[in-house]
């Protein structure tokens, strides 16, 4: 089950979009979740580049947490494609997020 809003997720996505994965700004709101909240973020991602597939869900979840060395938004920040992995993740889980999406 994911373990974060989708409205934090697409403010990832579109701060993504608009500055970079390694802008300050996204740097910044990232270091505010919690390790819920980024081990969930992580695991998303990992399932949107098929390293897992959706059913590995919280397995991934669970890796995600054991193998952080360094901090979420740190690691995030060096993967090309963010955006387009969070949203296939997304999809992979059958999340619609175009309500949190009207809202932004």
């Amino acid at each position: 089950m994911l373990e974060i809003s989708t409205a934090k997720i697409v403010r990832v996505i579109a701060l993504v979009r608009e500055y970079g994965a390694d802008h300050p700004h996204l740097h910044e709101y990232i270091a505010s979740f919690n390790d819920d909240e980024k081990a969930n973020l992580v695991a998303l991602m990992w399932v949107g580049r098929e390293s897992f597939e959706p059913e590995q869900f919280e397995e991934a979840k669970r890796e995600a947490i054991q193998e952080a060395t360094a901090p979420t938004e740190d690691y995030l920040s060096g993967i090309p494609n963010l955006a387009e992995y969070l949203e296939d993740g997304l999809d992979a889980l059958g999340i619609d997020v175009a309500d949190a999406e009207d809202r932004m």
